[in-house]
């Protein structure tokens, strides 16, 4: 089997980087080889690195066995894998599987938990690391999954799942009474895909962005109104639910100054220890806690089930928002990294490599 490669960047600076060469690992009794195919790059994944250390996000990745010392990380990307070697019934050579994913060449795995849907990575150092993300998603058990839906999966799928869950809670609280709903980072995807989910059910809608993405945001259709941060003082003076998902103490002590007792719920979107300013928040909203909420109300299967019919329902208009660059191989991951680290990537574009 050919040789195989990992990127990875310096855990105490992240714009230098390197890519070495390594041996395809040979596989024990009870686990799997997967051969990563294509993967996303987004400001997600520069969180999971700016967060490797308090998050534990470095460890899903050891450097160690790719001939790399700990003063370097793996950033995790989402994408697409495919099994080229396995000890493990039901998980084939062959299957095409989606799931977090080291920037590397391949990833050995112990698949554990297997079904129609996928399997799940019992590798001993994943252990005690959040179980979402030692799912792997296999396409022909996945009913959100097509074909030729890949890119949008790769680059959406984790962040509509929390949009999808967040819009859920809120229309679960009958928006908490309020008469205005307020998204701040309202170009971001996680915001826009919120707001597709909850327009025309509820609250007027009104999306926070930087005067460089006003165009932008408001030519999605999906908010009723689009201010700069600087317009806050513009906003009705009526009650208000604000969603945090910039993290700015400034954004959110105009909103108070401005509404004062009408805003009526201030939910930071996130990890406590991951959302600046969330202790300053009224709540933190954490997907993971509402999913495990709905799996028991619905069953997994319900949940899926649900997701699915809104990605479809999501991806039909979305692909319309985006702009797709696909790059191809190891230096076109290491390009696209510097450029979403440095910030200078549109909100209308998304990159995508194949590898």
């Amino acid at each position: 089997m050919a040789d195989s490669w990992t990127f990875a960047v310096a855990r105490d600076d992240l714009a230098r980087t390197t890519l070495v060469d390594g041996a395809v690992p040979d596989l024990a009794d009870g686990e799997a080889l997967l051969r990563v195919d294509r993967v996303g790059l987004t400001a997600n994944n520069v969180t999971y690195a700016v967060l490797g250390e308090a998050m534990h996000y470095w460890e899903f990745f050891p450097p160690q066995p790719r001939g790399l010392d700990d003063r370097w990380g793996l950033p995790p990307l989402w994408g697409f894998a495919e099994v080229v070697a396995s000890t493990v019934s039901g998980v084939e050579p062959g299957h095409r599987v989606y799931g977090y994913l080291p920037p590397a060449g391949h990833l050995v795995v112990r698949p554990d938990r297997v079904d129609a849907s996928g399997f799940r990575d019992a590798s001993a150092h994943r252990a005690g690391l959040p179980s979402p993300y030692n799912s792997y998603r296999s396409t022909t058990g996945d009913p959100a999954y097509r074909a030729e839906q890949e890119d949008l999966l790769i680059l959406f799928r984790p962040l509509f799942f929390t949009s999808f869950m967040l819009a859920d809670q809120v229309i679960d609280e009958d928006a908490y009474g309020a008469r205005s709903l307020v998204l701040s980072s309202a170009s971001s995807k996680t915001a826009y895909a919120t707001a597709f989910e909850l327009h025309g059910r509820g609250p007027r809608l009104i999306g926070l962005t930087s005067r460089g993405n006003l165009a932008f945001t408001r030519s999605l259709g999906c908010y009723d109104e689009v201010l700069s941060y600087d317009e806050i003082g513009a906003l009705d003076a009526v009650p208000t639910v604000y969603l945090d998902l910039s993290g700015s103490p400034a954004t959110r002590a105009a909103l108070r100054a401005h509404l004062g007792d009408l805003l009526v719920r201030d939910i930071a979107v996130g990890l406590t220890q991951q959302t600046p300013n969330a202790g300053d928040a009224g709540e933190v909203f954490f997907a993971p806690v509402r999913i495990r909420k709905r799996s028991q109300d619905w069953g997994r299967d319900g949940l899926d089930e649900r997701f699915a019919d809104a990605w479809q329902r999501f991806s039909r208009v979305v692909s319309g928002w985006l702009d797709v660059r696909v790059g191809a191989g190891p230096e076109a991951l290491r390009d696209a990294w510097l450029e979403v680290l440095a910030g200078r990537t549109p909100p209308r574009v998304g990159h995508v490599v194949q590898l």
